[in-house]
């Protein structure tokens, strides 16, 4: 699991991604603007039952989208741990890469903090079945109200670090919904790290921050919430669980995309896509699960190169992972010789 160190580190990150000076002032005078919203790019709601919240995603829209009535095939692209819907398209050239494509729809959710998974246990009135709201309520909205290639050779899932780890295991948890599955600096390991924690007792509860940190999430918070704009789904506090997310060992297992590969036949895996920057710990993660493919002669694209866990290295690999998984599906359907 990403630990509350790292944690912060992203939420600070990110607040430097959200934020745009004409000139390099000192950091107590940076004036915080919302990123611009890139063309083609639509923010849209809808009421998720899984959940029980409305919940917004953003969409990008292929050039041409509303003056043609072609089918387009979808790539859902899920954020990191306490970034949102709003990051890969408005701050890290996902909408950019997508538009360039051409004839391809781009859904970018929401998951606040929940690793995308059926929490075990719920507290304080919430809803917590995080999976059950994207590969059932989100895709079912998406379908309905988009013209998507609604089959599994027209749909693929990608993410980073939480992202990544989470569209490993929906993909593997349901392969019949996704021709295809990628990772960027993915977090592969947290349900193992959470069955270990498990196994010998140890707390899985969020931790509390010192005051000190506690303070500078809240001024990150105070600007972000505004942009995410989910009532009761906004600051860092609203977007992760008060329950529990695994119980049990057998649950952790249960999501683990290292366990559960296993499971699926070769006949049925979708197409695995992976990556991680070489001065990024996960990349250890990242090659752990190379060697499983290797080992079981399963097919897979994986790349290297150099960079960190930071928003300057998901703004390269993202390019090269959309257009593969844009490929694989093109494929898929019958279009390339």
């Amino acid at each position: 699991m990403i630990s509350p160190s790292r944690d912060l580190l992203s939420m600070l990150a990110l607040l430097m991604w959200l934020t745009t000076a004409i000139a390099q002032p000192p950091a107590s005078e940076l004036q915080l603007q919302p990123a611009p919203i890139p063309e083609g790019l639509e923010t849209a709601e809808f009421f998720s039952p899984a959940v029980g919240r409305s919940m917004k995603f953003d969409i990008v829209l292929p050039p041409g989208y509303r003056d043609s009535k072609e089918r387009y095939p979808v790539l859902y692209l899920l954020h990191g741990y306490m970034q949102n819907y709003t990051i890969w398209g408005r701050n890290l050239g996902a909408a950019f890469y997508a538009r360039n494509l051409g004839d391809l729809i781009l859904v970018l959710p929401d998951g606040g903090n929940t690793w995308f998974v059926n929490y075990a246990a719920s507290e304080n009135g919430q809803r917590d079945n995080w999976e059950d709201y994207l590969v059932g309520d989100l895709i079912q909205y998406v379908d309905q109200n988009f013209r998507t290639i609604a089959t599994r050779e027209g749909r693929a899932i990608g993410g980073l670090s939480m992202g990544g780890y989470a569209a490993f295991t929906l993909a593997l948890r349901h392969p019949d919904l996704f021709v295809s599955m990628g990772s960027t600096s993915g977090a592969l390991s947290h349900a193992r790290t959470a069955a270990d924690a498990l196994r010998q007792g140890i707390d899985l509860r969020p931790r509390t921050h010192s005051p000190e940190i506690q303070a500078q999430i809240a001024e990150a918070d105070q600007f972000i919430a505004a942009i995410i704009d989910i009532p009761g789904f906004s600051t860092q506090q609203e977007r992760t669980p008060a329950g529990a997310q695994f119980a049990t060992p057998e649950q952790a297992v249960a999501y683990d995309p290292f366990e559960i590969i296993y499971s699926v036949p070769k006949s049925q895996l979708p197409h695995i896509y992976l990556d991680a920057g070489t001065e990024d710990e996960l990349i250890a993660e990242a090659r752990e699960f190379m060697q499983v493919l290797l080992i079981n002669n399963v097919p897979f694209d994986f790349m290297q190169e150099r960079g960190r866990h930071n928003a300057e290295f998901w703004r390269r690999s993202i390019g090269h992972m959309m257009t593969v998984q844009y490929e694989v599906m093109q494929r898929a359907l019958g279009n390339r010789p």
